[in-house]
């Protein structure tokens, strides 16, 4: 089975999520940019707020694709402790490291979001969602962050994960997660998609504010 694009994989995502539709208590978050088409559809299919997560991976200088944590929307800072002491990263050099991603994150949010403050996670269900979950390290960034901001459930869900991925979710951050398959061999995300082609800046923006107007056509 592939998917045919993000909006078909969002609609088959969402028909698993049905449970959670019309609750004020829900929230939808995108990882941007591959999740937010994804999460479009969930949001509308569930009438649900939607809003971006950015999450910016804190790499060591000189070897960036080891993580020594990462920022989250929110300012929220979470740190991999094991790895600072064995490398024995002082502090300055992990304020200069976020310093530069926390300037990237927020050049970033003020283009989705604008001067719209960001949902309010804390005592709620948020749906955090992606286009597909490989090693699933940004998405396991993501929700270690947001449990920093004390939602009261956390659901991961993706279209198609890896199923030990998928697995250590709820074995490691206490997730519930949710996905359409969990092939294997997986192999990568975009194998399981016809289009899989890069979401633009340009419609991750036109979506949130798309899906935010059908929401207040609703309850009008």
């Amino acid at each position: 089975m592939q998917f045919a694009d993000r909006i078909e994989a969002g609609r088959l995502l969402a028909k698993k999520l049905i449970a959670y539709s019309n609750r004020p208590d829900v929230v939808v978050l995108a990882l941007p940019r591959g999740g937010v088409p994804v999460a479009y559809e969930i949001a509308h299919a569930l009438n649900a707020p939607l809003d971006v997560f950015l999450v910016r991976k804190l790499g060591v200088p000189g070897h960036e694709e080891l993580a020594i944590g990462a920022i989250a929307s929110g300012n929220v800072r979470v740190l991999n402790n094991d790895v600072v002491d064995y490398l024995g990263i002082p502090n300055d050099l992990i304020d200069q490291v976020a310093a530069r991603e926390q300037r990237e994150l927020e050049r970033r949010e003020q283009l989705y979001r604008g001067s719209s403050p960001p949902l309010t996670v804390s005592g709620r269900t948020v749906i955090i969602v992606d286009d597909g979950l490989a090693t699933g390290s940004t998405m396991h960034a993501a929700v270690n962050a947001l449990k920093d901001m004390g939602p009261d459930k956390i659901i991961v869900a993706a279209p198609v994960a890896a199923h030990e991925t998928c697995e250590s979710f709820e074995t490691d951050v206490a997730a519930t997660c949710i996905c359409v398959m969990s092939p294997e061999p997986f192999r990568g995300v975009g194998l399981w998609y016809r289009d899989f082609s890069q979401t633009s800046d340009e419609e991750v923006c036109y979506l949130l504010k798309h899906v935010e107007e059908a929401r207040r056509k609703r309850v009008a």
